[in-house]
């Protein structure tokens, strides 16, 4: 059983190296990024459900404002959130070079 590590990615290359500082940029901004999305999520998921029967007052087709809000509004959110999380990840990655083919 070797006890270094196998660092070699699928293809049989290296990973590429990057020093000290900029490893640390690339984590500042990549947790920037995770605390933003976090936030979001907290108020979509949380932050809107609270409010939600104040909102029962206004209808829409029939229906209160607040279920429109707290059952569709937070998913569409999410999902959202999701996609641009995904693509912002994307150019972070790029931008430092660890970006997957």
């Amino acid at each position: 059983m070797p006890l270094v590590e196998d660092t070699r990615t699928p293809q049989g290359t290296s990973p590429p190296a990057v020093d000290r500082a900029t490893a640390h940029a690339y984590w500042k901004k990549t947790s920037a990024l995770m605390w933003t999305v976090l936030a979001v999520w907290a108020c979509a998921g949380f932050l809107v459900h609270l409010f939600a029967p104040s909102l029962n007052g206004v209808r829409i087709l029939g229906f209160p404002l607040g279920f429109y809000m707290a059952a569709q509004g937070s998913l569409i959110v999410f999902v959202v959130g999701l996609f641009w999380f995904a693509r912002r990840q994307n150019r972070i990655d790029e931008e430092f070079g660890v970006q997957e083919e």
